[in-house]
C-alpha cells in the first residue's frame, strides 16, 4: 500500500476515545464493496485497503476525526454499507477507511420529509417513515445492507425511479450537512443545486453526515410477476405503463434464460417465459391485468408486500436492477454486466441486432424509470465475461446502435459517468478537502494517475 509517512501514532493520539478496528482481516473486509461483480475492476483493487478503520458514533467524532487527518495528512476513505458496484469504499492508497454507520438516528419525521443521520440502513428508514403513512421515494435493490448516506453518494436512482425520477431531479434531495476535511472543519450545507456538489462524488468532497430527504403517502405496492413469450412485448409493455394515471413502482423485463437464477421464483417465472418485475399500487392493478393481455402476457404472480412476506416469496425489487446481477453471480462468477441506455421510442430491433450477434454471451435486462420528468429505458445486460476486449467491443456494439453506456468497469467518476470532468464538484472539493485526503484517485484517470504515483503504490 501507500509508502507516505504518516505519524499513526498521532493521529491515533488525537482521535483517542473513538473506534478503531485495526484487525488486518478486518480491515481488508471493510475496504471492500461489490467492485467483483467486475472481473477488470477486480483484478484491480483486490489487494487494496487500508491501514486501520476509524468507527465514528456521532457527528461530534466525524469532525475530531477529519481534522485529525488533516493534520497527519491521512488519506480517508467514506464506507457506509458498502453495496457500492465500483470501488468507490475501496482506497486506492491505504490510510483510513471511515465507517459511518454509527451515525444512524432521525432527526425527525416531518410532513412529506425526514432528517436522518448518513449512516441509517435505508431498509429501516423506510420502516420507521411507514410508521407515519410515509415512504421514501427511491431506494437501491440492497436496501437492506445499504446506508442512506452511502446510496447519495455513490448511487444514482432505483426502486421508485420510475415514479419519482433519479436522485439528481428537483426535491428528491432536499439537503446534505457536510463536515470538510481540514485542521478546523467546518460544517457546510448544500440546499436546492447545490446538492449536486456531493451528490455521486463518491465521498471525494465532503463527509455526508445528515440528509434531508422528501417522503410521500405509503402506498400498499403489490408485487407483480407478468409473463411474455416475446421480449420485446414485455418491453412495450413496461411503456404501456408509464403514465401519469398509474400508479407504479417498479418496472424490469427480464430475460427467460435468467429463470434458473430465481430458484424461489419457479413456480411463476418458468424458463420457457419473459418476465416482467412490477410494483403497483391498488388501483392500477385491473388496469395493468388488462394493458397485460392485451400486449400478450399472463400475470403468473399478484401479490401485497404483506402476504409476499408471509409467504416468503421473494420481492420484485430483489429481481430488479443490480440485483438481477447478484443472482446470476451467485450462480456463475463467470457473469459481468453492462450498463446502458436506450433511445426512446424503444426500438426492438436493438435487441434483436444484439442477440444476433452476441447470442448466449449476452442476457436482456431492461429497467424504466424518469429522469426531469421524462420517461427513460435503460439496460443491465448480463454478459459472460471472456476477455476486457471481448467485452469493450460487445459495449462499443451498443453505442453503434445508438444507445449511451455508462462504463461499470472503472473507479473513477469520470470514466464511469458522463465522460466529463464535472467543475462544480471539482470547485467544491478544492473547498471542502483542501489537502486531496478524501478518497483520492476517484475523480478522474488523470487524478489517478496522479495520487498513484504521489503515493508510490
Amino acid at each position: 500500500m501507500a509508502v507516505k509517512e504518516i505519524n499513526w501514532d498521532g493521529f491515533q493520539g488525537d482521535i483517542e476515545g473513538i473506534k478503531i478496528i485495526d484487525n488486518p482481516q478486518r480491515v481488508k473486509l471493510k475496504s471492500r464493496d461489490y467492485f467483483w461483480y467486475s472481473p477488470i475492476l477486480n483484478e484491480i483493487l483486490k489487494k487494496s485497503h487500508a491501514h486501520m478503520v476509524v468507527v465514528p458514533a456521532s457527528e461530534a467524532e466525524v469532525i475530531k476525526v477529519a481534522a485529525a487527518c488533516a493534520k497527519w495528512k491521512v488519506p480517508m476513505t467514506l464506507r457506509g454499507g458498502g453495496t457500492g458496484n465500483y470501488g468507490q469504499a475501496v482506497p486506492l492508497v491505504g490510510g483510513i477507511v471511515l465507517d459511518i454507520t454509527k451515525v444512524n438516528q432521525i432527526k425527525e419525521i416531518g410532513d412529506g420529509f425526514v432528517r436522518v443521520e448518513a449512516g441509517m440502513l435505508i431498509e429501516d428508514l423506510d420502516i420507521a417513515v411507514h410508521k407515519q403513512g410515509q415512504e421514501l421515494l427511491m431506494w437501491p435493490s440492497t436496501r437492506s445492507q445499504a446506508t442512506i448516506g452511502g446510496f447519495i453518494a455513490g448511487g444514482s436512482g432505483g426502486i421508485g425511479s420510475v415514479r419519482h425520477g433519479v436522485l439528481r431531479d428537483d426535491g428528491n434531495v432536499r439537503s446534505l450537512r457536510i463536515v470538510t476535511l481540514e485542521e478546523e472543519p467546518k460544517i457546510i450545507t448544500l440546499e436546492g443545486v447545490d446538492i449536486q456538489k456531493a451528490h455521486h462524488a463518491y465521498g471525494t468532497n465532503g463527509i455526508i453526515t445528515e440528509l434531508e430527504l422528501a417522503l410521500q403517502p405509503a402506498v400498499d405496492w403489490h408485487h407483480g410477476i407478468i409473463l411474455f413469450d416475446d421480449y420485446g412485448e414485455g418491453v412495450r409493455f413496461g411503456e404501456t405503463l408509464c403514465r401519469e394515471d398509474y400508479d407504479i413502482y417498479l418496472i424490469s423485463v427480464v430475460d427467460k434464460r435468467f429463470s434458473p437464477f430465481y430458484r424461489d421464483l419457479k413456480d411463476y417465472f418458468p424458463p420457457d417465459k419473459h418476465a416482467v418485475f412490477v410494483m403497483v399500487g391498488p388501483k392500477t392493478i385491473e388496469p395493468l391485468k388488462k394493458d397485460a393481455k392485451a400486449h400478450g402476457g399472463e400475470v403468473a404472480l399478484m401479490i401485497n408486500e404483506a402476504d409476499l412476506k408471509s409467504a416468503g416469496i421473494t420481492p420484485a425489487y430483489e429481481c430488479s436492477w443490480n440485483h438481477t446481477t447478484l443472482m446470476a453471480l451467485q450462480s456463475d462468477r463467470s457473469w459481468t454486466y453492462l450498463q446502458i441506455a436506450y433511445p426512446q421510442p424503444y426500438q426492438a430491433s436493438i435487441d434483436e441486432q444484439i442477440m444476433a450477434e452476441f447470442g448466449d454471451e449476452l442476457y436482456l435486462h431492461h429497467e424504466f424509470a424518469r429522469e426531469r420528468g421524462d420517461y427513460q429505458l435503460f439496460a443491465l445486460p448480463l454478459v459472460k465475461f471472456t476477455t476486457k476486449e471481448r467485452l469493450y467491443e460487445i459495449s462499443g456494439r451498443f453505442e453503434e446502435l445508438g444507445c449511451g453506456v455508462f462504463d461499470a468497469h472503472v473507479y473513477t467518476i469520470a470514466e464511469g459517468g458522463m465522460k466529463v470532468i464535472d467543475p462544480v464538484q471539482m470547485a467544491f472539493k478544492a473547498e471542502a478537502d483542501p489537502h486531496n485526503l478524501m478518497n483520492p484517485g476517484k475523480t478522474s484517470q488523470q487524478e489517478a494517475e496522479q495520487v498513484l504515483a504521489e503515493y508510490g503504490v
